[in-house]
């Protein structure tokens, strides 16, 4: 019975961590946190690093905390918390920093629907170089329109 609370725990902080996503970005990133985002609409360093990049840091700290709750702590259902943050985590980066953004030269000829919509969706976001007036805030849920 515990492996499948385990699971279910998994799943809902995954799909959970979507919508922390979109809120932080929407409200965080292009709101008072926008000193540290803005690099990554409009670069304006010659590093391979972003100010942007401050941002895993918060998510993993909580990941973190999750697993250390679990192996010191004894408290179980913080091991499915913390894997479902760094799962997330992890797709977020493949999806946006080596798919989308080609920060790594990996998964360049991924076409596909869903690949199209994504990359589609994201492209929209970043037309708007600056705090205001934003769109497509999330990362892995596309809005439909951009399948067309």
């Amino acid at each position: 019975m515990q492996i499948t609370f385990w699971i279910l725990i998994f799943l809902a902080t995954f799909f959970i961590m979507e919508f922390n996503a979109w809120f932080t970005h929407k409200y965080i990133m292009h709101g008072f946190l926008w000193n540290l985002h803005k690099d990554h609409h409009h670069k304006d360093h010659d590093s391979w690093f972003e100010r942007n990049d401050a941002f895993f840091i918060f998510y993993a700290l909580v990941s973190i905390t999750c697993f250390y709750l679990w192996s010191y702590e004894n408290v179980w259902y913080t091991l499915p918390i913390g894997l479902g943050i760094l799962t997330y985590g992890v797709a977020y980066f493949v999806v946006h920093d080596i798919f989308i953004h080609q920060r790594f030269k990996w998964l360049r000829n991924v076409d596909n629907k869903y690949a199209r919509g994504l990359r589609r969706a994201h492209k929209m976001h970043h037309k708007h170089l600056g705090k205001h007036e934003g769109e497509n805030f999330g990362m892995l849920i596309v809005p439909f329109k951009y399948f067309k």
